[in-house]
């Protein structure tokens, strides 16, 4: 399917300085405005760029079944269109999955690669019949329902009355046709397991330490596989700690950035 980066909705702040830009990668099924916090706090140093991928936010839906592999493809094509060279790749959950056919796809751009509350490995069976399912499900009743049943799975139950309204409402804003395209891509999704095994740059592995869909364990293992990473868990946080304890996320992911900025 051919990238088209000029259709992507997309935030672009700060400006060209000596730090290395900033590419941040929603999961499902958000937008770029679940990276609110982190694109206030980095743009003041550094280019950040954060798009809707296609069939989210603002961005339209493309023709035809989605794959990782597009949405890998979508974001290359934009950072050529904005002339970002080398950068920081970071994605959480579908988002850090995207990322890691990012760095199949243009790994010798990417300085640094950042993977919050994601994992590597290849669906099953039972999770591709699932998936499948939740697809044809969002396209017969919408978002709102699902929203409803996992918004305390996505956030944590104590998260804050804000927080839970902003993930909310990214969910229910999301275009069915897009959530269930993308849903089918992850039924489809490759193992990256063997890739993380040969990722030559700094990594950073982030995780809520209530997150249910993608436990401690996974972060842990992933952190085993990369021969350069850094683990952290970031207590009283679920499956979005970016937006959960942004203070602690992003004093994790500025020494990141400050480590990757001295490397190049």
């Amino acid at each position: 399917m051919t990238p088209f980066p000029e259709f992507l909705a997309y935030e672009d702040k700060g400006s060209d300085t000596p730090a290395v830009p900033l590419v941040l990668v929603h999961g499902h099924p958000f937008d770029r405005t679940m990276w609110a916090p982190q694109i206030a706090e980095f743009s003041a140093t550094r280019r950040v760029i954060a798009p809707d991928l296609r069939g989210y936010g603002e961005s339209p839906q493309a023709p035809g079944i989605t794959r990782f592999a597009d949405f890998a493809a979508d974001i290359e094509a934009l950072l050529d269109d904005l002339s970002v060279e080398t950068f920081v790749l970071a994605g959480l959950s579908m988002g850090g999955q995207i990322a890691m056919d990012g760095y199949r796809r243009f790994g010798s751009r990417i300085r640094g690669l950042v993977l919050a509350d994601t994992f590597p490995v290849a669906e099953t069976p039972e999770g591709m019949k699932s998936r499948n399912a939740m697809a044809d499900r969002l396209l017969r009743e919408g978002m709102r329902g699902y929203a409803d049943e996992v918004l305390e799975k996505m956030v944590a139950p104590y998260a804050a009355p804000e927080v839970k309204a902003h993930v909310h409402r990214m969910m229910t804003s999301a275009p069915p046709q897009g959530a269930a395209a993308a849903l089918r891509a992850r039924a489809g999704r490759p193992d990256y397991r063997e890739l993380l095994t040969h990722v030559t740059v700094p990594a950073l592995v982030v995780v809520g330490s209530d997150d249910a869909y993608t436990p401690v364990s996974d972060a842990e293992a992933m952190h085993a596989a990369l021969p350069d990473s850094t683990l952290l868990v970031i207590e009283g946080a679920a499956h979005m700690p970016n937006l959960e304890r942004p203070k602690e996320f992003n004093a994790a992911l500025g020494e990141f950035l400050a480590r990757v900025d001295g490397r190049s």
